[in-house]
């Protein structure tokens, strides 16, 4: 088990005593730190997604609003023709 030491603002301490006056401390903190990792690996991982998605659109053929309107009427007529 590692010890670490960091500051934070008074304010955030007291808040974080009055919040968290029984349980362990240490887990307390843990816990959070595990949890901003994982948020912190979630937003990288959405990141590489758009970044994925904004590269495939930049080879994309072009369509226009004509073309796309046409295409999805007609994937709406075939999700109809399947439910029916």
């Amino acid at each position: 088990m590692s010890t670490v030491h960091f500051s934070v603002p008074d304010d955030v301490k007291e808040a974080c005593n009055a919040t968290f006056a029984e349980p362990n401390k240490s887990a307390v903190i843990a816990d959070l730190m595990r949890e901003a990792v994982q948020r912190a690996h979630a937003r990288q991982q959405h990141i590489s997604a758009i970044d994925r998605i904004l590269a495939r659109r930049a080879h994309a053929p072009n369509v226009t609003e004509v073309q796309f309107q046409a295409a999805r009427e007609e994937g709406r007529r075939q999700t109809i023709g399947r439910s029916q």
